[in-house]
């Protein structure tokens, strides 16, 4: 999380010095005119800047994802720059009209424009010729924008609409990157603002192309075929075996990828439930319904039905060098650790790691309940099966009082955002370093 924090700030703060460094009389302006020309440009480039990181994010890159950690926390990164975007675009639109509305309305007196200095440059001249239209197509694409980014965070739309519209901000971009070109100050071009909005620009509008043509990760997709399904009706979940064919390089436990199992659905994250066999080629997925995709899957699905999947991704790999693992599954976030422990289960030589492994939920199903309680025991993992109804809510108090030696574990976290981080601040209040040692997945997308 402080790796997203640190990346968000530290593009604010470059930005805005690059810009300071360009604009020194922001320190002496006072008067209305020549401060809301200062305010336009400021947030045109701020907003283009972080619209820019959304954009390349948006085409999941492998080396960021690495650093990050997982592609759930680059996503995350992905929607807060993207708000942010959406924030100062509207002080942008809003500092372009509102004065003309309180000069409308007689609040304010609108003072004469000063004139213009003309261009000695020929490019600054060619680029003011266009000026109008580089006016109207911005505020165009803004309006698109303000709509689009609404979809993507009104949850109640469906992700099918959300995945039709949303790569159309990728066009809403382009026509932004434009109106940027011809209306920035053309002294920006030769300070450093230009060191960080060209390169943001050109990579932004490769990754908008390629969001456009839909080709994001085709070069980690295979295609497979759906080989068995089996569906847990107290859980409300579908186990689904796919058979992969040679394009899928194998995953490792606690990683996800993308599935596709209908073109104008798209493609929906799900964690793999299984360990990677080379030799069976099988790749399982359990997927819990949660919405109106899902709830139909297990009518929509078909035994020999194609599917495209794309991955792996995700860093929730369960690497470290602590002697003890507590593990917590809530829900449907129990998948990245039935696949660790099948992992385990199939390999001679295991890590000497000792492992706890909370799954809390709150429905039951018997049948479901008796594979996982197989798997722990094939992987030598010490489960605790909480269904809230029976057995209470879990709480921090309650992991540190099954396992005493909780202070030399390192904690994975994979379910309801809500209580993963009521768990990772009450460790951190007990002096659990939680910044190295606790391990939460991100796992929302939108």
């Amino acid at each position: 999380m402080k790796r997203i924090a640190r990346s968000w700030w530290s593009v604010f703060v470059l930005v805005t010095l690059a810009w300071l460094f360009a604009e020194r009389q922001v320190f002496i302006t006072t008067e209305a005119l020549p401060v809301r020309t200062l305010l336009l440009q400021y947030s045109g480039v701020l907003a283009m800047a972080w619209m820019s990181i959304a954009m390349i994010l948006a085409t999941r890159p492998q080396q960021p994802e690495r650093w990050f950690g997982g592609l759930d926390k680059m996503y995350r990164l992905h929607k807060w720059v993207g708000i942010s975007a959406f924030a100062m675009s509207v002080v942008h639109w809003l500092s372009v009209n509102a004065p003309k509305w309180a000069g409308a309305l007689g609040l304010v007196e609108r003072g004469a424009r000063g004139p213009r200095t003309d261009a000695t440059n020929p490019i600054e001249q060619w680029l003011r010729g266009y000026r109008g239209d580089a006016e109207s197509i911005g505020e165009w694409a803004f309006f698109a924008v303000v709509v689009l980014t609404l979809v993507s965070l009104v949850h109640r739309i469906p992700y099918r609409w959300f995945y039709k519209t949303h790569r159309w901000l990728a066009a809403a971009y382009l026509a932004l990157v434009l109106h940027t070109v011809v209306l920035t100050k053309f002294v920006y071009w030769t300070s450093p603002v230009a060191l960080l909005l060209v390169p943001l620009l050109v990579w932004g509008s490769w990754a908008a192309v390629i969001v456009l043509f839909r080709r994001v990760g085709t070069r980690r997709q295979a295609n497979g075929t759906i080989a068995a399904m089996t569906y847990y009706p107290g859980v409300h979940a579908l186990e689904v075996a796919i058979d992969m064919s040679t394009g899928w390089r194998g995953h490792r436990p606690g990683q996800f990828a993308f599935v596709t199992s209908s073109r104008s659905e798209g493609a929906h994250p799900y964690t793999m439930a299984s360990a990677w066999d080379a030799e069976t080629g099988r790749v399982t997925f359990i997927v819990k319904e949660l919405g109106d995709h899902t709830r139909r899957l297990r009518e929509t699905l078909q035994i020999g039905q194609a599917v495209r999947v794309e991955g792996p991704y995700g860093a929730f790999t369960f690497e470290g060098s602590e002697p003890r693992q507590i593990w917590v599954g809530g829900g449907i976030g129990i998948t990245p650790f039935i696949a660790r422990m099948r992992f385990l289960a199939s390999h001679t030589t295991r890590p000497s790691q000792l492992v706890d492994l909370f799954h809390v939920t709150t429905d039951e199903d018997e049948t479901a309940f008796a594979k996982l309680r197989a798997d722990a025991q094939a992987a030598g993992i010490q489960l605790h099966l909480l269904v809230d109804r029976r057995d209470g809510l879990l709480s921090a108090a309650r992991i540190r009082e099954v396992v005493p030696s909780w202070r030399e574990a390192s904690v994975w976290f994979c379910g309801p955002g809500a209580l993963g981080d009521a768990l990772r601040t009450d460790f951190a209040t007990h002096g659990f370093a939680v910044d190295r040692t606790f391990h939460q997945e991100l796992f929302a997308m939108r």
